[in-house]
């Protein structure tokens, strides 16, 4: 994988881009969603993510390193082990991988949505200007852009 400096000229990439780039495959974003819980070791997330390969779960770690959204701490020297974490950048993923999660549940028939743990109603998500104290929906794509 390469980073979104080696993809696209700093100038010329959209938010969007760049965030793809440095989080965009699944098993990227699935590694985090298991480190969001809590720091793993490389077998417990190997063991976790159904159907991943060793060296493609090496190869995202490094990859996820290197964009500053894993950090791996050694345990052992030798031989080398890590248990690995998210950096605050990482954490802040939560909120993409929920919306992310939302999108699923709303466009499969046998996916469920995300609960509110204490009543168990579904989660809305929505976005919210503090400034203007108000909620910019969907609909009002014209009132919503990069700046």
């Amino acid at each position: 994988m390469t980073s979104v400096k080696d993809q696209v000229p700093a100038d010329q990439a959209t938010p969007l881009e760049a965030a793809l780039a440095r989080v965009g495959d699944r098993w990227s974003l699935l590694v985090v969603n298991a480190l969001l819980g809590r720091p793993q070791r490389f077998n417990d997330l190997l063991a976790g993510l159904s159907g991943l390969a060793p060296n493609i779960l090496s190869q995202r770690l490094r990859h996820l390193e290197r964009e500053g959204v894993v950090v791996a701490t050694p345990y052992t020297r030798r031989p080398p082990r890590f248990v690995y974490d998210l950096t605050a950048s990482g954490r802040e993923l939560a909120g993409a991988l929920r919306l992310l999660a939302q999108w699923g549940a709303a466009t499969a028939d046998d996916v469920d949505a995300l609960r509110h743990a204490a009543c168990g109603t579904p989660m809305e998500a929505r976005w919210w200007c503090p400034t203007c104290a108000l909620v910019v929906d969907d609909d009002q794509d014209d009132e919503v852009r990069f700046v």
